[in-house]
């Protein structure tokens, strides 16, 4: 477990604004990298000009192979996220902020759970988490690029106590999208997994936020 003397700070409310792109993309990195260990500090921050932040952040698959990098980068009260990712299968992929900073691919309940659930911001519903964010699409040759912009989230929450980390799924997200004519259990809509996961199945690439 990692300690931390930071203090937590309320999470930022509003809509988010997006601007997507998923396209081909070589990662910076090879994924035949270094395995790191669960306590590793996946996460490095340094101090841009003015009032802006920014936070690196390295993917590692379930084998530990360094698979890609996302940097969030804070001006003000939005951040700008920016991915890429390789040796991922094809198709689209959830993604996602989860609560507490512990990417263990070797946790006893699954890979990557030790990360907890999607970091929420106070929304309980997924689909309006505050750590919910574009499904990542990967083209044919299994790389992936995406950038955006948020204001649901700030880094400084990011980096309490515990910590977050960056969760790529192993499906697509359905954002708890399912209209009322489709029934769980005899009611309209979405169960109590797609409310709070959006089906996006095994995690598999997890990046620490400390």
């Amino acid at each position: 477990m990692f300690t931390r003397t930071r203090s937590r700070t309320l999470a930022v409310g509003g809509a988010v604004v997006l601007c997507t792109a998923a396209a081909a993309s070589a990662a910076t990195t090879s994924a035949g990298g270094s395995a790191a260990t669960s306590t590793s500090h996946s996460a490095h921050q340094h101090a841009d000009h003015g009032d802006r932040v920014v936070l690196a952040v390295v993917l590692r698959g379930t084998d530990g192979a360094n698979v890609g990098r996302v940097t969030l980068k804070q001006t003000g009260d939005t951040v700008v996220v920016r991915g890429r990712a390789e040796s991922l299968t094809p198709g689209f992929h959830g993604f996602h902020i989860h609560a507490v900073g512990i990417c263990d691919p070797a946790a006893p309940a699954g890979p990557f759970t030790t990360a907890g659930g999607h970091y929420t911001g106070g929304e309980p519903a997924h689909g309006n988490h505050a750590g919910d964010m574009p499904p990542l699409l990967v083209t044919a040759d299994g790389r992936a690029s995406s950038q955006f912009v948020t204001d649901r989230f700030g880094l400084a929450e990011l980096r309490d106590f515990d910590g977050s980390a960056v969760m790529v799924h192993a499906g697509p997200d359905n954002l708890a999208n399912i209209p009322t004519r489709y029934t769980s259990g005899g009611v309209p809509g979405p169960d109590a997994t797609t409310l709070a996961t959006g089906d996006a199945g095994a995690r598999v690439a997890c990046g620490v936020i400390d």
